[in-house]
């Protein structure tokens, strides 16, 4: 299994402080924010590579981030990959580097893919234990508690067997406070429809455009996220993270 760690963005709503830092290496408790990715990550049995994806403007500090890294998956360092972007009007998008990761590396194996700037209060065990085996997609969810909050994400839908029957991203009028977010697993037999998504001239940008337009095709099952999430999008984000992960750190939860 391959870890995919989106991380091309220029985090231009968090300027100055994502000008000539990448937001998922901003300090969280004193820890760069990929780090408790891969603390997240890590418990997933069977991961044998775990790949940064990232732009020419940051790829040196990325670099420079994992070579120092003491995470090793299936005894591998970290992959950081160049996407060969060099600013906000010329970058690939989520889907597009998903498909530039799978291209360049030729990935023909089940694939996780998580946001850099997503944090997890709970490690992703669980999750990878509910994907192993699956032939279908799996999609994480979070619920945010508020419908006038989901719609600043996506509102998904789910029947009794966990499967998705609506996805909507950044809703109107959202149906369900239950939101998609960026975890994903798609087994290896499903990756040929990222090519078909891409060759399509679909969306590149937000990795949920990708999963709304799958979930219609065939059954894309959801986990439910254990423990808190957030989601690094503001500077508010980020304050709010480093004061509760500062917590948990001091309780010794982290």
């Amino acid at each position: 299994m391959k870890i995919i760690l989106l991380a091309a963005g220029y985090a231009t709503r968090l300027y100055p402080l994502t000008l000539n830092c990448p937001k998922p290496l901003l300090p969280i408790a004193g820890r760069p924010m990929l780090d408790y990715i891969l603390d997240a990550v890590a418990p997933i049995e069977g991961i044998d590579e775990v790949i940064v994806v990232t732009n020419s403007k940051f790829y040196s500090q990325f670099k420079e981030w994992a070579d120092a890294s003491p995470h090793r998956f299936g005894g591998n360092p970290i992959a950081v990959l160049d996407d060969r972007t060099s600013n906000d009007a010329n970058k690939r998008g989520a889907v597009g580097d998903i498909h530039y990761v799978l291209a360049q590396k030729r990935i023909q194996d089940d694939i996780v893919v998580l946001a850099g700037d997503n944090l997890f209060e709970k490690g992703l065990k669980n999750f990878g234990e509910y994907c192993r085996g699956l032939k279908s997609p799996v999609l994480g969810i979070y619920d945010v508690g508020n419908l006038e909050l989901v719609k600043k994400y996506s509102s998904v839908g789910v029947d009794s067997e966990g499967k998705v029957v609506s996805f909507q991203e950044k809703p109107v009028r959202p149906i369900s406070t239950w939101s998609g977010i960026a975890l994903y697993y798609y087994p290896k037999g499903m990756i040929h429809l990222i090519d078909r998504y891409i060759g399509e001239g679909n969306n590149t940008d937000q990795p949920g455009n990708l999963m709304s337009w799958i979930y219609p095709q065939i059954p894309v099952y959801t986990w439910k996220v254990e423990g808190l999430w957030y989601d690094i999008g503001s500077k508010e984000a980020l304050e709010e993270a480093n004061q509760v992960f500062t917590k948990l750190k001091e309780g010794g939860s982290l």
